[in-house]
């Protein structure tokens, strides 16, 4: 086995575009000293967000247009398979089911979830599920309207969990695996105005947990199957903040650290990064630090 300072990394980072039309950099990464040394620049349009195949093969991007395909070479380096409308406004997070069969799309200004299939080469092929979701929130601020999120399947690869900040519910859709459709199942209901924006699982697929962007906390929920049904109980709150903060704070992202013991959560606003150490065994989160870090909102 490799010693980490002979591991080599590559990061991927997305960005909107205006006059630099680069969306997506590509850094080698020294994992000693935490320095991004640039190595190249792919042009494309808005990649508001990407992410990575499970075999770590292909990585996907958003585009203003839809989903957009790439092959990752030996090196790190892309090379562009091909692109693909999903028939909506541009999304806002994508996913990747857990045997590389599907892409799901999240959009936030159209409350649309999308599903597209997958081909063995990599590329995004045909739409095969579309959902408007639906209903009307408080009017205040953006929560008065869907807003879809975040779209993860869970551990067993058999349901896809949907944040809606807008209406405060993540929906349940088990997955048909053959065709790509969704059949609704379940909703999990959090506090009101809360705005639950992304979502993680824990490794043994046996806790939920779920960042809620205008609570500024964290919900975690023991996930266990009853009957062959999906069941969810709430066994903690919280919050991603200290007690002294930025006002008009969101909590954005959640996501595993690398040794995946560790959750790790963003606050714009505050500008700040929290780290919490899990319970393997419960599933409870106990914060350690929550930090600030340079850069606005």
């Amino acid at each position: 086995m490799d010693k980490p300072s002979d591991l080599q990394f590559v990061a991927y980072v997305s960005t909107y575009t205006s006059k630099d039309k680069r969306g997506i950099t590509l850094y080698d990464v020294d994992i000693n000293s935490g320095v991004f040394t640039e190595k190249g620049k792919v042009s494309i349009s808005n990649s508001s967000y990407l992410t990575c195949s499970h075999s770590r093969k292909y990585l996907y991007s958003i585009t203003d247009f839809g989903v957009k395909s790439f092959r990752i070479l030996e090196d790190g380096s892309l090379e562009e398979l091909n692109e693909a409308s999903i028939n909506g406004m541009r999304g806002c997070y994508l996913s990747v089911d857990y045997s590389d069969r599907f892409v799901f799309v999240s959009g936030y200004h159209d409350g649309k979830l999308t599903v597209l299939r997958l081909g063995d080469d990599g590329s995004v092929g045909e739409i095969t599920e579309e959902i408007y979701f639906k209903g009307l929130g408080d009017v205040m601020e953006r929560s008065y309207q869907p807003h879809v999120t975040c779209a993860k399947m869970s551990r067993d690869n058999n349901y896809l969990f949907a944040t809606d900040s807008g209406m405060d519910h993540t929906y349940v859709y088990e997955l048909n695996h053959e065709k790509g459709t969704l059949k609704q199942i379940d909703i999990i209901r959090s506090e009101q105005n809360s705005g639950p924006r992304h979502l993680i699982t824990s490794v043994d697929g046996n806790f939920l947990y779920i960042v809620n962007e205008s609570a500024n906390s964290i919900d975690v929920f023991r996930y266990t199957q009853e009957e062959d049904y999906p069941q969810f109980d709430k066994i903690q709150t919280i919050s991603t903040l200290n007690e002294y903060h930025a006002s008009r704070s969101i909590s954005c992202s959640l996501t595993l650290s690398a040794d995946r013991q560790h959750v790790v959560a963003t606050n714009a606003g505050d500008n700040s990064v929290a780290i919490f150490k899990i319970d393997p065994a419960a599933g409870t989160l106990s914060r350690i630090l929550c930090l600030p870090i340079s850069g606005s909102y």
